[in-house]
């Protein structure tokens, strides 16, 4: 729990293996997941690293499993979830086993495969021909009951008969005057229906109109047996008469892709030939259904243990692929490696490492040493289910610098809070967190579903905060007194009406008065008064006033909070002189304007009061000083105080100031204020060069000593020592200007910023008060029977509105408005965000995002 506060300590080990037993120890520490390789050769090839054969025999096996995988899913057969743990990766030895029953499995499903789309493509071609000799039967049938049929369609073509147009497309012969002796020739075949209209154009045009064309659709759908489509043709047969136009026709056909089948003259012939084919198809058909069994029967058994395949191929790849980034000793029998780790799981690596070692049956121990080094480590936050979301959050903005400040623990209380004080809302609370509590409550069928949506994935994943915001905003909600824009009286309103009845009843518009509140019980315990709800002349304007100053008061902590925990970074990382010119500074900027204007916000609430000046009448002066109307502006108040400016007091029965001395010591405040910009403007810089300036001296001196004994023992030249780096101050003053600045001006500006919970929170209250008004209430206002079937459309048309816009969508924006008071307004007072996540050698993580690429 510790490294959430604080990223875990790492440290840079280096790692010798023994070549034996290198593939098991990496084996162990994958399934460990708390080490990170560094690549020990940037300037290697892929190509020419030791294990690329072992990578490439995976990305083979790898290859085959998703062609399997494709024919799986392509016959809908369902694959068996891995059953318990993940299995090991397996033995090296064992790769020859995988692949042989890798290459058997594809070779089996290939040549099944081609051997179906052999059959069906003959199965394909015979049924085509079995449409052709219907329909061309009944073509035939139509001249002279089929007798003479050549002769029959010579005198169809050469016919003067009008009526010749039979429902069918002719192409008539231009010269009609040649003899019958002539017989013509004929084609038939099959083509796509929808390129028939292109095909007819052509002949027409390419032939002259020397052909006669007649078509017919076949009215069941037939398989491509290349892309298992289901394609639409039609039967045509084509009459003409010599050799040309029978090229002619052929070509046409060939390059309108049409299939062109032998149809006999006779009838008898075409009779015969249409038995033979039945005949074919049937046995056609029995064999295809034996090899379709047949697939699927091997199918079937592959899905079984595909998943675990998968499982085992990647973690052999990623092992060797790791293994990759591995220096060899000059004996070509050790393997040394550099990695991150924590410095906490020393001990759990080194038993992995053991077991490995074990495993392989080799009788050298690994070695584990630890290195020195300059380079910024990486930066690991444990984190469970629960705290990984709101971690998420901070790593959308920037990686932790390494050992600093984690805002994730702050950001559990703080995220729900603020985004509750913009959404409050009981109602709308209750459902979100209803949502978010469901989810969890599902959690662990949810994730076995393994659901590829994005939208879905992303609410999956902030379960618990969306949970968290549910329940802060049922709070926040109870303390506006607001649940689907009503109130619930739950203790009793404690104001009282000073009119009589008449008033009440012919005065809609009366403004409810604070004064009215019966000082003889007690304020409302808990919240807001449910009577403001009736208030509809100035309840707006006592919510604005209300939660206008909340608002502020919130950000001022906040950003106090933010700047607090910037000393907890200066005093690990031991900058003393950043306490001195940068905390204390900022920290009194803050207290001295904006806290203070807090403060005055506490002052007027606890020492004036709600009643006018001739309330309690003209003996009691000494009252009416501290009554709301004697109340200032703090704005106003504010505004002066920066100004150095007094108002003239317009008031003579109240005072100027709130309290004794207040004037003196709002000058005294802002002048401290602002003599706290130069010293974070300056103070840094300059001590800066004060210490490069005295590093420079002492480096001269050691120079010169060194540089006299050296000419006094040998009479050698001074060799110049290599002066430490320092920071250019040009630079340094420059960055310090832009962060001064930036804080300043950040401070006016991100005070102004958490008006937001104000504008927003009153914006969602107004919204479902005008979905309240706008339609349940008429709803409810209607009476009889059809009163409840008006009550029931308006309840549903309110219900969804109510979800749609004022939890999704309200929810959503305020969810991005409390994301950027965290990332802007919060961290930017003490987080840097410019380091670089750990990212360890892990099998779940390699399998996950692996699965996540697959869907």
């Amino acid at each position: 729990m510790g490294s959430l506060f604080r990223s875990e300590e790492m440290t840079l080990c280096q790692l010798f293996l023994q070549s034996e037993a290198a593939y098991a120890c990496v084996s162990e520490l994958g399934e460990l997941g708390l080490v990170q390789f560094r690549d020990l050769n940037p300037d290697v090839n892929a190509f020419q690293r030791k294990f690329v054969n072992e990578v490439r025999r995976c990305d083979e096996m790898e290859r085959k499993l998703r062609y399997l995988e494709k024919e799986i899913r392509k016959d809908s057969i369902p694959m068996l979830e891995i059953p318990g743990e993940c299995p090991e990766a397996p033995q090296p030895r064992e790769m020859i086993d995988l692949e042989a029953t890798f290459e058997k499995l594809e070779n089996e499903c290939r040549e099944v495969n081609q051997n179906a789309e052999a059959l069906k493509r003959n199965y394909l071609e015979l049924t085509e021909l079995k449409h052709i000799l219907r329909k061309t039967q009944v073509f035939f049938d139509e001249h002279e009951g089929g007798a003479n049929t050549t002769e029959s369609m010579t005198r169809a073509l050469i016919s003067d008969d009008p009526n010749r147009h039979m429902g069918h497309v002719q192409l008539g012969l231009r010269d009609k005057q040649e003899s019958l002796e002539f017989l013509p020739c004929f084609v038939a075949g099959v083509i796509l229906r929808e390129r028939l209209p292109a095909f007819e154009r052509m002949l027409w045009r390419a032939c002259r109109g020397n052909v006669f064309l007649r078509q017919a659709p076949i009215d069941t759908a037939l398989e491509d047996p290349s892309s298992s489509d289901e394609v639409y043709k039609s039967v045509f047969i084509i009459f003409f008469q010599g050799d040309q136009l029978k090229t002619r026709v052929k070509k046409i056909c060939e390059g309108f892709r049409a299939t062109l089948y032998p149809c006999p003259e006779s009838p008898a012939d075409r009779r015969e030939m249409a038995m033979g084919v039945m005949t074919r198809i049937e046995d056609l058909h029995t064999v295809l259904q034996q090899t379709n069994d047949h697939r699927h029967r091997v199918l079937v058994a592959a899905a079984k243990n595909i998943k675990n395949w998968f499982v085992k191929v990647r973690k052999i790849k990623a092992i060797y692929h790791t293994l990759n980034l591995f220096n060899l000793d000059v004996t070509q029998k050790c393997l040394i490696a550099e990695c991150w780790v924590p410095a906490l799981d020393l001990e759990t690596i080194q038993l992995a490492l053991r077991r490995g070692t074990e495993r392989s049956g080799s009788s050298v121990p690994p070695i584990l040493n630890r290195m020195e080094t300059l380079e910024d480590p990486p930066t690991y936050n444990r984190t469970n289910k629960f705290t990984n979301a709101f971690q998420n959050l901070i790593y959308a903005y920037g990686v932790a610098t390494y050992r600093e400040v984690n805002p994730a623990p702050y950001t559990i209380i703080t995220f729900p809070f603020l985004f509750a004080v913009m959404f409050g809302d009981l109602g709308h609370g209750a459902i979100m967190a209803a949502f978010g509590f469901w989810m969890c409550y599902k959690e662990k069928p949810l994730q076995a579903k393994k659901i590829d949506s994005e939208i879905w994935n992303i609410f999956f994943g902030g379960r618990y905060i969306i949970l968290l915001m549910g329940l802060f905003s049922m709070y926040t909600g109870l303390m506006y007194n607001d649940i689907f824009s009503k109130s619930l009286n739950i203790f009793g309103s404690s104001w009282r009406q000073n009119y009589n009845q008449s008033t009440l009843e012919t005065n809609r518009l009366l403004q409810l008065n604070p004064d009215s509140y019966d000082y003889i019980q007690k304020p409302y315990p808990f919240g807001i008064d449910p009577v403001w709800q009736l208030a509809e002349a100035n309840k707006i304007i006592f919510m604005n006033a209300y939660k206008m100053k909340i608002s502020i008061i919130i950000g001022v902590f906040h950003m106090l909070f933010g700047v607090s925990l910037s000393l907890w970074n200066y005093m690990y990382f031991k900058k003393r002189i950043s306490i001195y010119v940068e905390f204390i500074p900022q920290i009194l900027f803050l207290v001295l304007l904006f806290f203070y204007m807090v403060l005055l916000m506490f002052i007027k609430w606890t020492t004036y009061g709600s009643s006018g000046p001739d309330h309690f009448g003209s003996q009691e002066p000494e009252i009416v000083k501290t009554s709301g109307y004697c109340a200032p502006s703090i704005l106003i108040t504010f505004i002066n105080m920066m100004l150095f400016k007094t108002d003239p007091n317009t008031r003579p029965q109240c005072d100027v100031a709130m309290f004794g001395g207040q004037m003196v010591i709002q000058k005294i405040f802002v002048i401290l204020a602002l003599c706290c910009v130069p010293v974070m403007l300056f103070m840094k810089p300059y001590y800066i060069m004060k210490e490069q300036k005295k590093r420079a001296l002492e480096t001269q001196g050691h120079q010169t000593i060194e540089g006299a004994a050296e000419n006094g023992a040998a009479g050698g030249a001074v060799v110049p020592a290599q002066a430490p780096h320092d920071e250019d101050i040009t630079e340094v003053f420059i960055h310090q200007a832009i962060h001064t600045i930036e804080y300043v001006l950040g401070s006016i500006s991100h005070t102004a910023s958490y008006l937001r919970l104000w504008a927003l929170s009153l914006a969602h209250a107004q919204l479902a008060e005008v979905a309240w008004n706008m339609l349940l209430r008429k709803g409810l206002k209607s009476m009889g029977y059809e009163g409840g079937i008006i009550l029931y459309v308006v309840f549903a048309g309110w219900a969804a509105i109510s979800v749609a816009i004022l939890v999704l969508m309200e929810g959503l924006s305020a969810f991005l408005h409390t994301l950027r008071l965290h990332w802007v307004e919060f961290q930017s007072k003490f987080y840097q965000g410019e380091g670089y996540l750990f990212q360890p050698f892990s099998f779940e993580v390699i399998l996950d995002s692996a699965g996540t690429g697959e869907e």
